[in-house]
């Protein structure tokens, strides 16, 4: 329950559509260990109690880089290498249809994903030609701007990844728990300590968490992934209400600028947007929260089942008073002070475009398409920022990129020169605002190609609504994801489309994606964060997304109401009007 008693603006989970998680009600035990104890209930649950993840970095770089792949036992290869941030990626030429079919080994290559966390990291440009050499050297020259900040490689083979700890580590990088069930890679503000209208800059905090806690034996068996945003600045950058704890700035009338917290915000097939517990925290308590909140999945989160393990779903079945209650009383052993929530968003997080910093310096914002960059646009991007004498680069929650700290007389040196490596400081209005996920190419779990299919759809759409992109304003979202489970957050994009073999008019089975419209989180101009709208019986062929997309965008611009955002008008257009 929010306890404060500021006006705010309405929590995320009662905006928009209702959340769609639901209280356990099932009698069984749910492995909640201050509650049923901590025999595992799963194999899942077994491997962690037998070792915990983080000791498998020692059989990788003793045993495993030096016998290769074939030495690699299953429980390291499907569980306790991703504590070190490596899932194995999909083989080639395997259709999406047979994706469910198909058994892990099945579908798995002799070759891994590897992510790099930054968590709200300023990169050097040592640090981005670390970056690009590891792609150049180890992974066929690919890399992914992901949109939890992470640098995601491909091609990985085992041998290689004592080498590529080595050189990350010169420059304070690292895959620790970059997958798993643990603390996963931190969203943090790119433009933390930087902006001119910055309220509180997270760098500290964050660095203070991943100090105390990052690699944490004690931390290192949670129940499933825990996912973290921490944020200063009023554009509301990281998208928090789909966090596992969140973090974001405000200024509090008597004790001066902190943090409101929010918690159990998270997607995948049942999403729900995360919540105020209306509670303030100092920059001072702010690690000791995080370290709280985290406790508290490991130690009531739910094990027994793996799609019920995410702290969404212990906070349905406690609510926010309790869950606030317990924070305070068994963890912080403190009450923590009642607070204002964060006011409407002042401009979009993304960052793209030029900005004043605080000193009188700029920093610049550019988008790669849908998040690719490669190793060679790494290193020549390290060559660039040193070239106008900028200082590094911040990775956002949105697959793009800012320069930090650029001179005023350097800002269109700097802004042609992205423009050379394919970064848009001036993008249209879909390469700007379409991210992808890795889809059929890398991931086993996807069913159609994201990545190409979206970038030519960006190509058809920069001509096809030329015409009317100065009526559209802002920015329109489209997200496309290769399966259900999200990671290009569909149900939070104006445009949603999630990945499945549709059937087309003439019976054919093809790639093709389920639409969800409308969805929001914090932007300006809209009513609250919100689910999309699932258009549960429309499905769209990989093969007509653009004419799709072009066709439902001028629906809105012929049927809006003066001022109407894409979002309140997709709730509620007719369905024929959407198709």
């Amino acid at each position: 329950m929010d306890r404060t008693d500021t006006a705010a603006r309405p929590s995320a989970s009662s905006a928009g559509a209702p959340a769609r998680v639901r209280p356990s009600r099932s009698s069984k035990p749910q492995g909640q260990w201050k509650i049923d104890g901590t025999t595992p209930l799963n194999h899942n649950e077994e491997f962690k109690a037998e070792d915990n993840g983080l000791n498998v970095r020692e059989r990788i770089e003793g045993v495993y880089a030096r016998e290769g792949f074939d030495a690699i036992t299953g429980d390291d290869l499907h569980g306790r290498f991703r504590w070190w941030g490596l899932y194995t990626q999909r083989k080639p030429g395997i259709d999406g249809g047979r994706t469910a079919q198909l058994e892990p080994h099945e579908l798995e290559d002799r070759y891994f994903m590897l992510r790099v966390r930054s968590d709200g990291q300023a990169l050097t440009p040592a640090a981005l030609r670390v970056l690009g050499g590891i792609s150049t050297d180890f992974a066929r020259g690919e890399a992914d701007i992901t949109d939890r900040q992470n640098i995601q490689y491909h091609w990985i083979e085992v041998e290689a990844v004592p080498e590529i700890w080595r050189r990350l580590d010169t420059v304070g990088l690292e895959t620790t728990t970059a997958c798993g069930d643990t603390p996963r890679g931190f969203l943090g503000s790119p433009v933390a300590g930087i902006a001119a209208d910055e309220i509180i800059d997270p760098t500290p905090v964050i660095q203070e968490i991943k100090r105390l806690y990052i690699g944490d034996p004690e931390l290192a068996n949670l129940p499933r992934k825990f996912k973290t945003a921490i944020t200063g600045h009023p554009s509301q950058d990281v998208v928090h209400e789909i966090n596992d704890i969140a973090l974001v700035g405000v200024e509090h009338p008597e004790l001066g600028p902190g943090y409101d917290l929010w918690v159990g915000g998270a997607l995948s097939t049942a999403p729900r947007l995360g919540e105020r517990l209306g509670a303030f925290v100092t920059a001072e308590q702010a690690a000791d929260v995080w370290y709280g909140v985290c406790r508290i999945f490991r130690d009531y989160g739910f094990r027994r089942l793996r799609n019920k393990a995410r702290l969404k779903f212990l906070l349905a079945d406690w609510g926010t008073e309790k869950f606030r209650q317990v924070l305070e009383t068994e963890y912080l052993g403190y009450a923590l002070a009642d607070g204002p929530a964060p006011g409407e968003p002042t401009r979009s997080g993304d960052h793209v475009g030029v900005f004043e910093q605080k000193d009188g310096r700029a920093y610049v914002g550019a988008t790669p398409t849908v998040g690719r960059v490669g190793g060679d646009t790494l290193t020549r991007l390290a060559d660039l920022v040193e070239q106008v004498g900028a200082d590094a680069v911040r990775l956002t929650s949105f697959q793009k990129l800012v320069v930090l700290d650029v001179p005023k007389e350097k800002v269109e040196e700097l802004v042609a020169g992205l423009d050379e490596l394919g970064l848009s400081t001036r993008p249209s209005l879909f390469r700007r605002s379409t991210i992808a996920c890795t889809g059929i190419e890398f991931c086993k779990l996807a069913i159609v190609d994201t990545k190409d299919t979206a970038a030519a759809a960006i190509d058809e759409l920069e001509d096809r609504l030329e015409d009317v992109e100065p009526e559209i304003g802002g920015s329109l979202t489209l997200h496309v994801n290769g399966c259900p489970n999200s990671c290009a957050r569909i149900q939070t994009a104006d445009i949603g489309l999630k990945g499945q073999i549709v059937t087309t008019e003439e019976g054919e089975q093809v790639p093709g994606f389920q639409v969800h419209l409308g969805g929001s989180l914090s932007s300006t101009g809209v009513e609250g964060a919100q689910l999309g709208r699932t258009l549960r019986q429309h499905k769209v062929p990989a093969s007509e997304l653009a004419d799709y997309v072009e066709r439902v965008v001028r629906q809105y611009i012929q049927h809006r109401t003066s001022g109407e955002s894409f979002a309140a008008w997709s709730h509620r257009a007719e369905d024929e009007e959407l198709r």
